[in-house]
């Protein structure tokens, strides 16, 4: 009787040490690099990827969200890079911010491209997004699914615009993309490159008149508090979330949970996808709420804006892809 209970305790010791590191090597947490926190659309998504991944994981795979680049020190166009050298494991990213990178993320940013939610989806969702996902992945980012940032819509200090002529000598602050500085200088403006954290100072002091960004930025950032007291909805272009993951880490998981991170991030974008367009038309009340002129351009004043600003596409398109740029105009009248 002894001898058995001494061959069951040195089995249960032996199963005890295997179990335990292989219970530490299956228990996983990755960094995921976000530019705006989850009061914000684009931070809620990269929460419910997470929440999802802890759920469906059970704990075992954890994602920790770090809003406001801060794995960047705040550059958020040294997101993908530092995403592609292993710095940062994940990411819920802008492809403006990724763009000097992939070149055919500049699709997106091509002035007045994409006139409704009906064009993002025809474009994302068909075989021009295909192509910016391979464009993605052959330069050591595995991309995994789409989310969305909204319209960025344009605000200033000065007056309503309503006309190409309207935004000549403003001083727009633009996100860092050589592109965003072609749009404006093509209609005349300045453009200022500068973080969002430099940009809020400038627009109090009145360095900068106004600034480009989705209707939630505006909101929940409380832009009108400096200064912005002109809002014009011109659905200039739109700024598509891209759920990514460092490659050398993607290959290091096993097919299961490769599959449980896509499948997360699909679901998470979905979600928050719907959530972003759903509470548009809320967002637009509270702004005119707080006595923000808001300004809609008609058929004939957006068709300005369009042939104001051909000649970005002239110098872009070749950078892009001219065939990338040609399916997803396919696309879009197709929708």
């Amino acid at each position: 009787m002894r001898v058995n209970q001494v061959v069951a305790a040195l089995t249960a010791a032996m199963s005890f040490s295997l179990a335990g590191p292989a219970f530490a090597q299956d228990t996983r947490e990755f960094s995921v690099s976000t530019v705006l926190s989850d009061a914000f659309p684009w931070g809620q998504a990269a929460a419910r990827w997470a929440e999802l991944v802890n759920e469906r994981s059970e704990g075992r795979l954890t994602l920790k969200v770090y809003p406001n680049a801060q794995l960047v020190s705040g550059d958020q166009t040294k997101e993908f890079s530092a995403m592609r050298s292993g710095l940062i494991d994940m990411a819920v990213a802008s492809t403006i911010n990724w763009s000097p990178q992939v070149p055919e993320l500049n699709l997106f940013s091509l002035p007045f491209l994409m006139p409704d939610e009906a064009a993002i989806d025809a474009i994302t969702q068909g075989g021009a997004g295909e192509k910016v996902f391979a464009a993605i992945e052959k330069r050591g980012v595995v991309p995994l699914a789409w989310g969305e940032n909204g319209f960025r819509e344009l605000s200033n200090s000065k007056q309503p615009i309503r006309s190409p002529e309207d935004v000549k000598g403003l001083k727009i602050r633009v996100v860092g993309s050589p592109l965003f500085l072609d749009t404006f200088n093509t209609l005349g403006a300045n453009p200022t490159q500068m973080s969002w954290a430099d940009a809020q100072p400038a627009l109090t002091t009145g360095a900068i008149d106004g600034q480009e960004n989705p209707l939630s930025v505006f909101d929940v950032a409380r832009v009108d508090q400096v200064g912005q007291k002109y809002l014009t909805l011109w659905h200039y272009m739109a700024d598509p979330l891209i759920f990514g993951v460092n490659q050398k880490v993607w290959k290091s998981l096993p097919a299961e949970d490769q599959q449980l991170l896509r499948q997360a991030a699909i679901d998470a974008g979905a979600w928050e996808i719907e959530k972003s367009r759903n509470e548009l038309a809320d967002t637009l009340v509270a702004i005119k709420e707080r006595g923000v002129a808001v300004t809609e351009l008609n058929p004939e004043q957006h068709q300005a804006f369009v042939e104001a600003t051909a000649a970005v596409y002239e110098k872009w398109t070749p950078r892009i892809g001219a065939e990338l740029v040609a399916e997803a105009q396919a696309a879009i009248d197709a929708r």
